[in-house]
């Protein structure tokens, strides 16, 4: 390339003003190395798709889970991993990333993140509990009081805080498009000012690409690496990641002889709905759908596969149901009292009493429900239609632009069965998803945050509300393979001198932690786990 408009230097080069590269930069400060962040999107955007997440990071035998008298273990742990994970036989940097994870997530993520200020919630929270194997065997599920955006603003005041701050530069704006070798090192890397022809080269002694995976901002690539068995994409495929996940920085290590590895395989949510005043094409936003509400197909059907469809299971699973039935999408049907006690949002903007520590917010929300998200949502999103009886609702229903149409006979039919088990009382509630709801409320976590055996068409729990889904794209599971020491390798397994990857850009750590699926909370504690290891690695040490 020509000679660029503006050459930068440093010790190291991270690619990416994530998590995982926020998390490297301090480590390296902390060695006193010189740091040059190169991030493509603005400053006030610093943190990624984290500082939007709702901050949950899954941790081990952790000094909160001792005080709610939850006995963990990391033996017990990577067993609930394996199960989920389901790893191909040859997956083995994956399987060492994983024990490397369970083994240390208490020293170094939960006590690194202490020491940064980061709280958590006083319950720990429990999701992806399997359905008939154990997913997380007890509660393993932080949420940090702020969410992510709290997590991103705690590591950020103490980087700007850092004593050794002025070794540290961040340039955001800046696009790169390649990686740079000299004697078979990577030794910087090479790029556009975003929306400009201004260009770029940053030399180091070593590179760290954390730039995130390829499930956000270019969905072909999705559809592309779709995973086989699944069959085909969904037409409609929400975007729920960061608009800048398009995969450019695999190709970068591509080029330069890395190995990416299961792109196919992916981590996808069940719920998703139309973001209102997206900022980019198809973009989504998360739910976390209620477990007392019931999950129909396109046609009003009940999804039973073989069982009823219900959240905190296995997410996996509905994703893989949901994909089988009429037009790969979904509707929740519910009433006004299930929504506002146990709707949520897998996001920082939505969930304000989290993201705002306010706690009256938070206990007021708790135990007379979220109206405010409720009232939000309905008024916002076009997925969400209202009615006080589910002719008028299924009317609605009908009156959106889907490609199939409810029929209102199966739709009553199936509510009054369901209703109709609760009715004749808790001895007979012979229904899996009454089961499940039961042996959740056991939980003290979740008592307070379930409806106990609602029925849906209740006239004191009225109005009625259906929510169109759509499956919403959010993970790459799979990326660069590294070793233990974040070096990314070769598809011959030879390590690649000066380049190490980091987070999503890792697949997580060894081209793909999860296998495929994981228990959800370790892509923000793998972050964390990554940038520690990683800017170790580079400096000759370990954690």
């Amino acid at each position: 390339m020509a000679e660029p408009n503006r050459i930068y230097q440093a010790d190291v080069i991270v690619i990416g003003g994530g998590l995982a590269g926020l998390v490297a930069a301090y480590e390296l400060l902390d060695q006193n190395k010189s740091v040059v962040i190169l991030e493509r999107d603005t400053r006030e955007k610093l943190g990624g798709l984290a500082k939007d997440s709702f901050g949950g990071i899954m941790m081990v035998d952790t000094p909160l889970q001792r005080k709610n008298g939850i006995r963990d273990n990391p033996e017990l742990a990577l067993s609930d991993w394996y199960n989920y994970a389901r790893f191909d036989d040859d997956a083995v940097w994956p399987k060492r990333w994983a024990a490397q994870y369970v083994a240390r997530s208490r020293d170094i993520i939960h006590d690194w993140l202490a020491e940064r200020k980061v709280t958590f919630l006083p319950v720990v929270n429990w999701p992806e509990r399997g359905l008939y194997v154990p997913g997380n065997s007890v509660p393993r599920w932080h949420i940090a009081w702020g969410t992510g955006y709290g997590i991103i603003e705690a590591i950020l005041n103490d980087l700007y805080a850092h004593p050794n701050i002025k070794n540290l530069t961040i340039h955001c704006d800046h696009q790169v498009n390649g990686l740079d070798v000299t004697d078979g090192a990577v030794t910087g890397c090479h790029g556009v000012l975003e929306g400009t022809a201004t260009e770029f080269r940053a030399e180091g002694k070593a590179v760290v690409a954390a730039a995130g995976g390829m499930c956000g901002g270019d969905l072909s690539m999705v559809r592309e690496n779709w995973y086989k068995p699944w069959g085909a994409p969904p037409k409609i495929l929400l975007n729920g990641s960061h608009p800048y996940a398009d995969g450019k920085i695999h190709r970068c290590i591509q080029s330069v002889g890395g190995n990416i590895t299961h792109l196919d395989k992916q981590w996808h949510y069940a719920a998703g709905v139309r973001y209102p005043n997206a900022d980019m094409e198809n973009k989504g936003l998360s739910l976390v759908p209620p477990r007392s509400a019931l999950w129909l197909n396109a046609l009003g059907q009940r999804i039973m596969a073989p069982g009823p469809l219900v959240s905190y299971t296995d997410t996996r699973h509905l994703v893989e149901q949901i994909l089988k039935q009429p037009g790969q999408y979904s509707w929740h049907l519910m009433n006004w009292k299930i929504a506002i006690k146990e709707l949520a949002v897998s996001g920082s903007e939505h969930m304000k009493a989290f993201r705002y520590r306010n706690k009256v917010k938070l206990v007021k929300d708790v135990l007379l429900g979220n109206t405010e998200l409720v009232k939000r949502l309905i008024r916002e999103s076009r997925d969400f239609v209202v009615a006080d009886n589910l002719t008028e609702l299924v009317k609605k229903m009908n009156s959106m632009d889907n490609e199939f149409q409810v029929d209102a006979d199966t739709v009553k039919a199936e509510v009054r069965a369901y209703d109709g088990r609760i009715g004749r009382g808790t001895a007979y509630h012979n229904d899996d998803q009454l089961r499940r709801i039961a042996d959740f409320r056991t939980y003290r976590g979740d008592k307070i945050r379930m409806c106990k055996a609602q029925a849906i068409d209740d006239p004191k729990a009225r109005p009625l509300i259906a929510i169109r889904q759509f499956i919403l794209s959010r993970k790459s599971l799979g990326g660069a393979q590294t070793d233990l020491a974040c070096r990314v390798l070769t598809p011959s397994g030879e390590v690649i001198p000066g380049l190490y990857a980091a987070g999503e850009t890792a697949g997580f750590g060894g081209g793909g932690i999860h296998g495929l699926g994981s228990l959800e909370g370790t892509f923000l504690g793998s972050c964390v786990l990554m940038g520690r290891i990683a800017a170790q690695a580079i400096c000759g040490k370990t954690l």
